[in-house]
């Protein structure tokens, strides 16, 4: 397998050599058919319904089976570990399921009815001594019941509509008994050799936070029904390499040393089209790329205060200079392509004009600096930097920028992940908040806002009550209408009243970008983008 490593610094970008070869133990075939994926960052965990950040999707993506199968370009739900589509009952608080009886994990056990509950069990309840999360996709779960050997049942204490598609997502990727049993450490990095799943790949080899390789399953003959391919993966293995500098990871393409990389910026594209690379684009299909305003806070109550934020802020000029044409202008605080979206778009116009009016309206008057000022406190307010979203230092900084000229000061938090995820817990540090959340389902704008997720806006007083019970009441709507059409018209209504509001203003249609080289051919994301490598193929004439 060919190996890269950094070696020199040409102005200031990494250049690349050839490495020598070393065995990986990726399967019996050429070692030239193992697949060389490149990732800015690395796996921090591999318990599934903490896979929602890419490079822990993008592995566990690999390893694991699902109840069903959404298909990406659609949406459309299928039957995979389930034999056909389940039952469910008029308030949709009772899921049945058929599933396989001929499917075994990779250390051999079989996946039976009692496996599949011990999976839902756990994701959907969570365990508190292991400190395993429950996942927030799977709202108001009460039980699982194994009915006989290939029926299995669930049963939620209210509805929970977005079960279904939940079950199709790697955040409920099904594992072994042994697996099952890991506390939050045990699936963290170092013990990815303990993570033992049915799906068409196997861990193999772990070198903690630089290196992990997946080899084939050769027995594998359990791929959804409504996929092209079937049985035994053409490749030999998966290896992941940490490449941080995009330098190293686009150079790596070009020069054949790697076949896929994640996170190519938008400056890079027509660079690697023109070598001959492909470019994959794909949407995350979800919640967009957005500064959430934490309206709580001292400065942001006023609800001026937030609309001249809004209006000063030139989201055209953003795209324009830091992106491309994979990175669509946002309407709304849903993507385009998302479910349940509805066009906001007239509520995020450019108006500089208007945002200053609004801002002397609240009473923030220029001060000596220029910066605003209202009872001796100075406007100054602070956002985090998502690391995991495409450019997000250089958009706050833009955003620094254009609202600095409206004498509105804007603090960019530094620091690792560690750092900007604890900070961004406080009002106090963090009160513009950029984030995106990615899921092909009506119920991903509650994983965003509800207080019971994510609560991008911080929307709970000290005793953990919705400050705006309204939004809250919203999203329950989302999250517990049986129907479909009721659902939908729930989602439209959080975006009216996130407009009315002005909680957020959406940037972009946040898409992963992937550069691929020529040989690589059959590759595509699951429907919110994270890789998905069984039906690829290597061509050994263009390596």
């Amino acid at each position: 397998m060919k190996l890269i490593r950094t070696i020199a610094s040409v102005v200031g970008a990494a250049a690349l050599l050839t490495g020598c070869a070393t065995s990986t133990g990726a399967g019996s075939g050429d070692e030239d058919n193992v697949l060389t994926y490149l990732e800015p960052q690395f796996f921090r965990t591999l318990y599934p319904p903490a896979a929602g950040f890419y490079p822990n999707g993008g592995v566990v993506n690999q390893l694991t089976d699902r109840l069903l199968y959404q298909d990406p370009e659609t949406f459309e739900l299928s039957p995979w570990i389930a034999t056909e589509m389940p039952k469910v009952n008029e308030d949709a608080t009772e899921y049945t399921f058929n599933i396989r009886t001929d499917v075994t994990y990779s250390d051999g056990s079989p996946l039976t009815a009692e496996n599949v509950v011990r999976n839902f069990d756990l994701y959907g309840l969570g365990d508190t001594e292991r400190t395993l999360t429950a996942s927030e996709q799977i709202a108001n779960y009460e039980r699982g019941e194994v009915v006989d050997e290939d029926t299995v049942k669930f049963y939620f204490s209210e509805p929970s509509p977005g079960f279904l598609q939940a079950t199709s997502s790697y955040n409920a990727g099904l594992l072994a008994d042994s697996s099952l049993q890991l506390d939050n450490e045990g699936f963290g990095p170092g013990n990815a050799k303990k993570f033992v799943g049915s799906g068409p790949f196997v861990v193999d080899e772990e070198k903690i936070g630089t290196d992990l390789v997946l080899k084939t399953r050769e027995d594998y003959d359990w791929a959804p029904p409504a996929v092209e391919h079937q049985g035994r993966a053409d490749i030999d293995g998966v290896h992941y390499i940490l490449a941080a500098e995009e330098s190293v990871r686009t150079g790596a393409i070009i020069s054949g040393q790697a076949d896929i990389a994640r996170q190519i910026s938008a400056p890079q594209e027509p660079l690697l089209e023109d070598k001959g690379v492909e470019i994959f684009s794909r949407g995350t299909n979800a919640i967009n790329n957005q500064l959430g305003f934490r309206f709580n806070h001292r400065f942001l109550r006023d609800k001026r205060v937030r609309e001249a934020i809004i209006h000063g802020i030139d989201r055209e000029e953003i795209i324009r200079v830091l992106f491309s044409e994979s990175y669509p202008l946002a309407k709304s605080s849903v993507a385009e392509t998302g479910l349940g979206f509805k066009d906001q778009s007239a509520a995020y116009t450019f108006d500089p004009e208007e945002s200053k009016r609004l801002i002397d309206e609240a009473g923030w008057k220029p001060g000596p600096d220029g910066i605003r000022v209202k009872d001796g406190k100075r406007l100054v307010l602070r956002s985090n930097t998502a690391l995991p979203q495409p450019r997000s230092k250089e958009v706050m900084t833009m955003v620094q920028d254009q609202l600095g000229k409206l004498g509105i000061a804007i603090e960019i938090n530094p620091g690792d992940q560690a750092t900007q995820n604890a900070d961004a817990k406080s009002i106090d540090k963090v009160q513009l908040y950029h984030i995106m959340v990615g899921r092909a389902d009506y119920d991903v704008i509650s994983s965003m806002y509800s207080v019971n997720n994510r609560d991008a806006l911080l929307n709970q007083d000290e005793d953990g009550k919705p400050i705006d019970a309204k939004l809250e009441k919203l999203l329950d709507k989302v999250t517990s209408s049986p129907k479909s059409e009721d659902r939908k018209k729930a989602v439209e209504e959080v975006q009216d009243y996130l407009t009315e509001q002005a909680y957020v203003i959406p940037f972009f249609e946040e898409p992963q970008v992937y550069a691929v080289s020529p040989q690589v051919s059959g590759f595509h994301t699951e429907s919110v983008a994270r890789p998905w490598f069984y039906e690829v193929s290597l061509n050994q004439e263009e390596k």
